[in-house]
């Protein structure tokens, strides 16, 4: 099932699976912004992360002496969310913990994600609450691919990524599926990066990010671009497939990342790991702007 949102020029569509949005369409230039799956390349649009972002060693970890399993990225992308309000331009979805999740994740959580449409974008809210009775340990992020190119007769290469503000950031680069904290750079993100498919070649790019950040997908030769912003969220990444020349880009801000090679395995020692005492929320947003 799917719930399709307008407002204006642009329709947004969210499947009840994963809260995972769908389609963002312009309808006045029959454009649509984001990937539409094929899974030649990759069968997903914009996944939900949680309650992990990124890769566990061994898809382990440890908490109170004992072990549990998460698949890279979590659980939330691949279950069946409620709706609980909609509105024409809005949608608020909602996942709650279950036996099943429970058996995998030992913490009672409230899951809200929210849609609304306006002007010339889609802002997406994160609400994680804490059921439960002990402090809850999660991370939480987002995974939007745009189509690149978005103007028939361009390629990838046409197009180039820019960051705001334009300065440097510390880099993370991975090492398999893990990130080799030690081995962290500062970026060249105070100037344009022109897309290749071969920038991806050791998976995705991962920056730390603080305050205000905007991320825009654009090119010389259209008019048409993609931003992804976002306030306080700690961790940005992009990534697109290698070495199958995928015609998408993901724009993804965490609130988390993967495992490092240093992990010791235990949840609460987790790189980039947020703590939420008991009754309390965790609230987070980003917005995808369109031209």
């Amino acid at each position: 099932m799917t719930v399709t949102i307008t407002s204006g020029h642009l329709q947004a569509t969210i499947a009840e699976k994963g809260a995972e949005l769908q389609s963002l369409f312009d309808t006045t230039i029959e454009l649509e912004y984001i990937w539409q799956a094929d899974p030649k390349h990759w069968g997903k649009h914009a996944p939900i992360l949680f309650p992990i972002v990124g890769a566990l060693k061994d898809d382990t970890y440890v908490y109170e002496g004992e072990t549990y399993h998460l698949p890279r990225h979590g659980f939330a992308r691949d279950m069946a969310f409620e709706v609980i309000d909609q509105r024409d331009d809005f949608v608020l979805f909602q996942l709650e913990s279950s036996a099943a999740t429970r058996a995998v994740y030992p913490f009672d959580f409230q899951l809200q994600v929210s849609y609304e449409l306006g002007g010339d974008g889609l802002v997406v809210k994160y609400n994680v609450k804490n059921t439960g009775q002990k402090d809850m340990f999660f991370s939480i992020g987002g995974h939007p691919a745009f189509n690149v190119p978005l103007a028939k007769g361009l390629t990838f290469e046409d197009y180039y990524l820019t960051f705001s503000p334009r300065k440097s950031r510390v880099k993370l680069p991975l090492k398999g599926n893990y990130i080799d904290y030690e081995q962290r750079t500062l970026g060249q993100t105070n100037t344009d990066l022109s897309l290749t498919h071969e920038m991806f070649e050791q998976d995705a790019l991962v920056f730390e990010t603080k305050g205000l950040q905007s991320f825009s997908i654009r090119s010389e030769k259209s008019p048409h671009s993609v931003t992804v912003s976002y306030n306080q969220m700690p961790y940005v990444g992009f990534w697109s497939t290698y070495p199958v020349e995928s015609p998408f880009l993901c724009i993804e801000p965490w609130c988390g990342i993967a495992d490092t090679l240093a992990s010791t395995g235990e949840l609460k020692e987790k790189a980039g790991i947020q703590s939420l005492p008991p009754a309390t929320d965790f609230a987070t947003k980003y917005s995808i702007t369109v031209k």
